[in-house]
């Protein structure tokens, strides 16, 4: 059953409205933050609330798009699915990683090699604008940027992620991978 429609006031409107260049953009807050490869700048549009226990015990289980931006949601919904953006230069975007729902990416510009699997099973498609892949729950997956937008440093990428408060976790490989450097002070 729809639920009962009512006339919403412009001000109940405005608070669900992110006007891309009001949106807060952050660089840290997942553990894979620290390596230049996984640079990246996280905008959180829509949801994102960090799910239970994030942190506790020095797990890896995060926010996908890290505590930073998870406390930071332009549009603080819970309504099923979260929806941000990436910016990132070519060779960057975060290590290999799983989610406890499913992640869909859009490129909004550049190209993206979007991958899933490790080793010898390691698969990837190039995206560009407008392309969509959807990788389902329990596939390690990573987004990286291959091409900078015309005339730009960096591409951008849309991701929406299903849930209220979903987790992500990195692969063993990402996990050695950031042990290797150490986080900075």
């Amino acid at each position: 059953m729809l639920p009962e429609t009512r006339v919403w006031t412009r001000d109940e409107m405005m608070q669900r409205v992110a006007l891309f260049k009001n949106l807060i953009g952050n660089t840290g807050g997942l553990p894979d933050s620290h390596l230049p490869e996984a640079e990246k700048e996280i905008f959180n549009v829509i949801g994102f609330q960090p799910p239970p226990g994030e942190g506790e015990g020095g797990g890896m289980v995060n926010s996908p798009v890290g505590a930073d931006a998870a406390r930071n949601s332009a549009i603080r919904i819970s309504e099923g699915f979260n929806m941000g953006f990436a910016r990132c230069k070519p060779g960057c975007g975060p290590l290999m990683h799983n989610h406890d729902t499913n992640e869909t990416f859009m490129p909004v510009s550049g190209k993206w090699r979007c991958a899933w699997n490790e080793g010898d099973d390691y698969e990837y498609i190039d995206a560009g604008p407008c392309d969509v892949i959807s990788f389902p729950a329990g596939v390690m997956r990573r987004f990286e940027c291959i091409e900078a937008a015309d005339g730009e440093e960096t591409a951008l990428i849309m991701f929406v992620v299903a849930g209220d408060a979903p987790a992500n976790e990195f692969s063993d490989t990402a996990r050695k991978r950031m042990a290797e450097v150490p986080v900075p002070d």
